[in-house]
């Protein structure tokens, strides 16, 4: 529910505006591998004998500068990348020998109007992915495209879904959360536990998601949150169910204007 100004009593968000607020499909969750970020040099381990991929998070790759003199091929298509050493082949006595690359490379790669450069060590291992990841000038125009357009309770709105379906966008930066349990004047029956925070640059904002766990059978009120200990600055808050069994666990979106607390 967002807290539009100062003394104002907090409102639910509507629920046909909670259905239809779709986010957009650029959102899901990072795959794991290599992330390397721009304009600072990424040391990473890439395959010698298999082909190894690198993709742009959020844009296209525009170009990839390399040694020509070394054995390598590079292809790329959109937002894809694809390097491969070269392996050589030596013939003796009717017998093959084939030699791998083991000397360094860098690849110098413009990627969504950024330069990330990578220092490659040739390694016989699988073929790995490269993600190219937003820095905070990429992150912070994304956030602005996505959310600028919004009024304060539809960028609310987007967010605590974003949260709630695990699809935060890339280019939410994340914070380190809090650490230990809290407790709040208003609901000693409950502990709360910081279990994420974003801050989203470009838009003044930053989100925190807890685990509200009951002791005791609890009805829970939205407003009980709009607490000081959760942040200075909050204007919304949102629970995925608002009545709780001893043990059962809810859990909490806490939107804040400012991207750090």
């Amino acid at each position: 529910m967002p807290n539009s100004g100062k003394g104002r009593a907090p409102r639910a968000l509507p629920a046909m505006l909670l259905a239809a607020a779709i986010l957009s499909p650029a959102m899901p969750a990072r795959a794991q591998g290599i992330i390397a970020l721009p304009d600072q040099t990424s040391t990473i381990r890439l395959s010698n004998r298999d082909i190894n991929h690198v993709v742009c998070e959020g844009g296209e790759i525009e170009d990839v500068k390399f040694s020509a003199e070394k054995a390598i091929a590079v292809e790329k298509a959109g937002a894809d990348a694809w390097i491969k050493f070269l392996v050589k082949e030596t013939e003796d006595l009717g017998q093959t020998t084939r030699s791998y690359v083991t000397a360094p490379s860098e690849f110098f790669i413009a990627c969504n109007g950024a330069i990330y450069p990578l220092y490659a060590e040739p390694a016989d291992i699988p073929a790995q992915t490269v993600t190219l990841a937003p820095g905070s000038i990429q992150r912070a125009k994304a956030n602005s495209d996505l959310l600028g357009p919004l009024v304060e309770e539809d960028r609310a709105v987007s967010i605590t879904l974003a949260m709630l379906q695990d699809r935060v966008p890339a280019s939410f930066a994340e914070v380190a959360p809090r650490l230990g349990r809290i407790v709040l004047e208003g609901l000693p029956t409950a502990i709360l536990t910081e279990r994420r925070r974003v801050a989203i640059e470009g838009a003044g904002l930053s989100a925190s998601e807890y685990l509200v766990a009951a002791n005791s059978d609890t009805t829970l009120d939205e407003r009980t949150f709009l607490d000081r200990s959760l942040g200075a600055n909050v204007f919304a808050v949102s629970l995925d169910r608002l009545t709780l069994k001893h043990g059962e666990t809810a859990r909490l979106i806490v939107i804040r204007r400012g991207e750090a607390q």
